[in-house]
């Protein structure tokens, strides 16, 4: 067992590198939205969701409902659902149902690709290894990042703020060049947004984030429905 836990952890090292320099800026975006640093720190070993983190944050200052909250992180992060689903057809025989339930707190995109590309079937002990050290990356990056947010001067702070926003980008942008659906799903959701941000002010942003990610979902698959062809194949 502890080989397998090993070996995750090793695979999980590139991992948790790239987490520390991301959640150090939602580190940051948490303390100038008026949390503690033990406060972002919590959100981080509760969540370990960047674009969750960042929608809920956001409803916390803005003093959104609990609604809100629920339904935002909901729609956000329904994909780790499906995510789950698909490693379900990877897991060895000893993944009994409380491993399920204890290795899906820590499913996250990157924790999904690596495992996926595994040859072998995912053992729960791989799995813990790995999302162990992801975990130790990502919450040690917050509180790293929420301190220096409230000792950096505002100007750098606000610099290092956008590294979030900078992930997002860098994820978008490459699929977005190469599939013409992804593009137009991207700028519909931007549009909208925006459209909310200075047009239609009187919805909150947490309705906002909501109506925008699910407008902008059925507008791509109207555009760009699948054929059933292409889903057999897939």
């Amino acid at each position: 067992m502890k080989s397998y836990f090993a070996k995750g952890m090793y695979d999980g090292i590139p991992i948790a590198l790239g987490y520390i320099s991301v959640s150090f800026g939602f580190g940051i975006m948490a303390v100038h939205s008026g949390l503690s640093v033990l406060a972002a720190s919590i959100i981080s070993a509760t969540n370990l969701t960047s674009a969750g983190q960042a929608a809920g944050v956001d409803i916390i200052e803005a003093s959104g409902t609990i609604v809100e909250m629920i339904m935002v992180q909901f729609v956000i992060n329904l994909r780790y659902s499906l995510m789950a689903l698909s490693l379900s057809q990877k897991l060895d025989s000893s993944f009994t149902a409380p491993h399920r339930f204890a290795a899906s707190y820590g499913i996250t995109d990157e924790i999904f690709a690596v495992c996926s590309a595994q040859k072998e079937r995912l053992r729960p002990a791989y799995m813990y290894g790995m999302i162990f050290v992801a975990f130790a990356g990502w919450v040690s990056g917050t509180a790293m990042g929420a301190a220096a947010g409230q000792l950096l001067p505002s100007a750098v702070s606000s610099a290092m703020g956008i590294v979030l926003y900078g992930m997002f980008i860098a994820i978008i942008i490459p699929p977005a060049r190469k599939q013409l659906s992804v593009l137009i799903v991207v700028l519909s959701a931007a549009g909208l947004s925006i459209l909310f941000r200075y047009v239609i002010t009187s919805v909150s942003d947490g309705f906002a984030i909501i109506i925008s990610a699910i407008a902008a979902s059925v507008i791509g698959a109207l555009l760009f429905p699948i054929k059933e062809e292409e889903e057999a194949a897939g």
